[in-house]
């Protein structure tokens, strides 16, 4: 939400990562209001890219930029988030507007982008008060979710200027190999079970149907709301994954964070993200799955092997963040002792082993 703004520029320091001195002279031929004394501060950060919010009296922006410290090759692409937000300004999947990027790491000690700084709330754990509280209004929440999704994937890539975007051929493979890679990359310790998922994931790989534009990181908690009943969507945020490849893999990585009743105890991890579409009237993960497959006319059949992967990538994910703490180089709250890697590869685990392909069983 936005801030009471006195025109008067903070004594506090900058956080780490970001120094409005410098960033002052380099807004201001381009966006308007940039010109007064910036102040910031962190809204979200370390275990992803990290994100700042920049304002003054004139206005408020956001900045992007990657986290400090033990980056993964191909991963934090600032050039690439500011393209996939340029190509789908103007589409029905609403989108903050890129302002700038700048692509000198000598700036601020790594590339970066400002866009517009929208007004919303994002859910991460529990529902806030006023917002989805009858059964009624959290199933317009739910078809909000997998609508966005459907109209997402819709797009013609082609037309938006996103050719070389991604390399849609061999999605699936390409993306097995590079968490592999990025296991290799991030591991602090020994853990089978992630071979064995590899493993799972690699022999049981499905043909992959036609490309769409792909999220990475499509769920609840990246979407932007209006604070008041009745449901609506304000933005798509986090487009760090964006690529061009197989749709179900977005849906697959929805379905990983949507909790139904019966869930508690099962999450691996996201026990916390899981919560809030546990409550009564949200669509359960298989009518998810059902309208997304009839609003885009195609046959989904089981998700399982798309749930397992996407587990298996935020394992790896949840590995690189552990490693960044472990070398001190995490920037805002929620660190300590944080270690998720081993509960959602166990998860991962547990799907195959429920899956209705009985090649994916360990």
């Amino acid at each position: 939400m936005q801030q009471e703004d006195d025109g008067a520029p903070s004594d506090q320091k900058d956080p780490p990562g970001i120094d409005c001195a410098i960033l002052r002279p380099l807004l201001a031929p381009t966006i308007a209001g940039a010109d007064a004394p910036l102040r910031a501060r962190l809204l979200s950060g370390g275990r992803s890219n990290l994100t700042y919010l920049i304002e003054n009296a004139a206005g408020a922006w956001v900045l992007r930029r990657p986290p400090l410290g033990h980056v993964l090759p191909t991963a934090h692409d600032m050039a690439r988030e500011f393209r996939i937000l340029s190509a789908l300004a103007t589409s029905d999947v609403p989108v903050p507007r890129p302002l700038m990027l700048c692509e000198d790491p000598s700036v601020l000690g790594a590339p970066f982008y400002v866009m517009e700084y929208r007004h919303g709330i994002v859910v991460e754990a529990a529902l806030p008060a006023g917002l989805a509280e009858t059964h009624d209004e959290r199933r317009q929440l739910s078809e909000i979710v997998i609508d966005t999704l459907v109209r997402l994937h819709s797009i013609d890539w082609r037309e938006r200027g996103l050719a070389g975007f991604g390399r849609p051929e061999g999605y699936l493979e390409r993306q097995l190999a590079r968490w592999r890679r990025q296991w290799e990359a991030s591991r602090t310790r020994d853990l089978p079970e992630v071979e064995r998922v590899l493993t799972l994931l690699e022999s049981t790989r499905p043909a992959s149907g036609d490309a769409t534009i792909v999220h990475g990181d499509f769920r609840l908690g990246n979407l932007m709301l209006a604070p008041q009943s009745p449901p609506r969507l304000v933005a798509v945020l986090d487009w760090e994954m964006a690529t061009l490849g197989d749709p179900l893999a977005d849906l697959g990585w929805l379905l990983i964070y949507w909790g139904e009743p019966g869930d508690l105890g099962t999450g691996g991890g996201l026990q916390d993200a899981m919560a809030s579409t546990a409550l009564p009237g949200f669509l359960t993960r298989r009518e998810l799955a059902e309208r997304y497959a009839q609003a885009r006319g195609i046959c989904v059949g089981a998700t399982d092997f798309y749930e397992v992967f996407s587990l298996l990538k935020l394992a790896v994910i949840a590995e690189g963040i552990r490693a960044r703490f472990l070398a001190g180089r995490t920037v805002g709250a929620g660190f300590s002792g944080i270690d998720a890697t081993a509960p959602l590869i166990r998860r991962a685990l547990d799907r195959a082993s429920a899956a209705a392909d009985a090649r994916l069983r360990p």
